[in-house]
Parts: C-alpha cells; sequence; structure tokens
C-alpha cells in the first residue's frame, strides 16, 4: 500500500501545478510522453506514482524536484516501522560499520545486483520491485554526499564468488563498483579470505551505526525482516564481535587485489 496521505499530496500538488500552467491534460501528457488518460489516472490514484514521470514532470513545470521529492517521502513512510529507526540512525551516522557473510551490503550494491537480489524473492510485483530498487539506490546517497559518514564493510570471499555463468556479468560489475567505492577515501571494503574457515561474524549480518554524540546502534538481518539494537550490553556485544570479524579480514588494498583477481579469473 502507497503512504496515503503523502502520495495523495503528490497528486493534488501535481493537479495544481498542471493547471497553474494552463495545460489540458493532453497538453500535459504529450511533453512528459505519457497520454492524455494515462496523465488523468495518475492524477486521480488509479495508476501508481512513476518516477520516471514525476521527474519529467518537475522538468516541465519547472518545480526544482518538488514532486520527486515528496515520493521519495512516500517511500520513507512505507518502510517497515521495525526499519524506520536504522534509516534514520544510518542519516545520521558519523561512522557504519557492517558485516555480510552472504551479499553485498545493500549500500554497496549496484542496481541490477539489487534488482537480482529483490527478485529471489518470488512473492514480490515487479512495480514493488522496481520500487525497491529505487528506494535502495536513494539510500546510497548518504554515502556520496557534502556529510558522508566513514563507512567499513566486512564481507566473505565467497560473496565475490558466487556467480554462475548467468549471474557473472551482473557480479562483474558489482566487483568493478566496489573496488570504484573502496578508492574513495572514506570507504573501507575489507575481504575475509575463504582459508578462514570459521569465525564468529558467520552466525549473521549485521551492521552498527556511530552518531555525532558517539552513540552507538545496531541492527541484525533476519529472514523476515530485522531487528533494532539500542540496548547497551547488546551493542558492546556486537561492537566486540565486529572486532573480532575485522581481525580475520584481509586489509584495504590486499581486499582490492583479491577482488580485482577474482573477476581478472573469469575473464
Amino acid at each position: 500500500m502507497e503512504s496515503e496521505p503523502t502520495t495523495e499530496l503528490i497528486r493534488a500538488q501535481l493537479r495544481r501545478l498542471r493547471l497553474s500552467a494552463g495545460l489540458s491534460q493532453e497538453e500535459f501528457g504529450k511533453l512528459v510522453h505519457f497520454s492524455g488518460s494515462q496523465v488523468s489516472a495518475v492524477e486521480l490514484g488509479q495508476r501508481p506514482l512513476d518516477r520516471f514521470f514525476l521527474t519529467r514532470a518537475d522538468e516541465v513545470l519547472n518545480t526544482g524536484g518538488l514532486l520527486a521529492s515528496l515520493l521519495k517521502m512516500a517511500e520513507r513512510d512505507r518502510q517497515p516501522s521495525w526499519f524506520r529507526p536504522w534509516l534514520e540512525a544510518e542519516r545520521q551516522a558519523q561512522q557504519l560499520r557492517t558485516y555480510q557473510p552472504a551479499l553485498v551490503p545493500g549500500l554497496l550494491q549496484t542496481e541490477e545486483y539489487a534488482r537480482a537480489v529483490i527478485r529471489t524473492d518470488d512473492m514480490v510485483s515487479d512495480d514493488e520491485l522496481e520500487r525497491r530498487v529505487a528506494v535502495r539506490m536513494d539510500r546510497q546517497a548518504i554515502l556520496f554526499g557534502a556529510h558522508h559518514p566513514k563507512y567499513i564493510a566486512v564481507i566473505e570471499e565467497s560473496v565475490l564468488r558466487r556467480a554462475d555463468e548467468g549471474f557473472r556479468g551482473i557480479m562483474t560489475e558489482q566487483i568493478i563498483h566496489l573496488v570504484q567505492c573502496a578508492e574513495r577515501p572514506h570507504i573501507h571494503i575489507h575481504v575475509v579470505p575463504n582459508s578462514i574457515a570459521i569465525h564468529v561474524g558467520l552466525v549473521g549480518a549485521f551492521a552498527l551505526a556511530r552518531s555525532a554524540d558517539g552513540g552507538w546502534l545496531g541492527h541484525l538481518e533476519n529472514q523476515l525482516g530485522g531487528v533494532v539494537v539500542d540496548n547497551d550490553e547488546d551493542v558492546a556485544i556486537l561492537l566486540s564481535r565486529w572486532e573480532s570479524v575485522r581481525s580475520e579480514a584481509l586489509s584495504r588494498q590486499q581486499s582490492v587485489e583479491l577482488m580485482k583477481e577474482v573477476v581478472t579469473s573469469w575473464s
């Protein structure tokens, strides 16, 4: 379900801006490459809000990106209640740490990799798939803005090498993206080599966020979503386990060299 108050506001603003510009639905539709009936369906709530449509509408109506920004707000409102505190912690963090034993962390995923991961859930519709991909890509903006946090990710070598013939192209693009991210001074990517057979992190993925006041918040992932960890004792355990996991990983440079070697081995 869409976040009704926000999406209704978007539709109302779209109609108001279109009328202020003196455009009929047919005239406006030609400018945004939609039919008049499609414009009507969007304004009446009979058609889902579409990023391309709203971005084009912002350009035509010279809104300064208002409609697309409102859609992002609506998508944040649609996030599960358990995830919202973590999203806020992520946005406010001075430092982010994450460990992933099975996947590339979401903040480092390419669009095609994210799409492939989300598509594994056969209960997700095509529209919901694209919405989730777009939200995930939007989240990544925190790493590349003016006030980005220090980001440290630890992943398993097996994550990099999990690629059959059909997935290898997506994985190659993903690894190249990881290498490019790792070249940024505030992004550290470390790989636990396959030679480390077992360690405490393999129990499951987790992340940590440090706020401006030095406090930490944790996040645990599971099959049904995730859990935000704010209890001091539990956060302390996660910080201790982070140190254990990080100590098993290669250095930044060694990790980059391993990532490059994986791609080279496929070519």
